[in-house]
């Protein structure tokens, strides 16, 4: 099986399950293939990567490559540090400020307790716990 993702002249972008390309352009060129929202039969298949469904036991050997995971929390943590100010126990109102437009929008980092994360969350305010040591206790 093939894959396809596909966008009707509608712009709606969907995506079909076909057993071959030429049985993509088959079920095409007859206006086999409509828009599952408008029904149009004028329908494109868009740039993807095309994914091929086969059995558990013919998938290719995938390789392991090696993650150096010290050294992507240590990238995250410096980019956090780079592009947010640092609102310290301030964290929780100022992300209430600035999520009802009382404040200018911007990155912002900061202490929260899990309270505060909780409720912020239930606002609709997203945040996303980051534990970032003390740049002193770095090596």
């Amino acid at each position: 099986m093939i894959v396809y993702d596909l966008i009707c002249s509608a712009q709606h972008r969907f995506e079909g399950w076909f057993p071959s390309a030429e049985g993509f352009v088959a079920q095409k060129d007859s206006g086999a293939v409509t828009c599952p929202v408008c029904g149009d039969s004028i329908v494109e298949r868009l740039p993807s990567a095309s994914r091929i469904n086969r059995e558990v036991g013919d998938r290719p050997q995938q390789s392991e490559v090696p993650v150096n995971k010290k050294a992507l929390v240590q990238a995250l943590v410096e980019y956090v540090l780079a592009n947010a100010e640092d609102m310290g126990a301030e964290f929780a109102g100022e992300a209430r400020r600035i999520h009802y437009g009382e404040a200018a929008a911007r990155n912002i980092r900061g202490v929260a307790s899990k309270a505060e994360a909780d409720d912020l969350a239930e606002e609709g305010i997203s945040v996303y716990p980051l534990p970032i040591p003390p740049r002193e206790g770095w090596h």
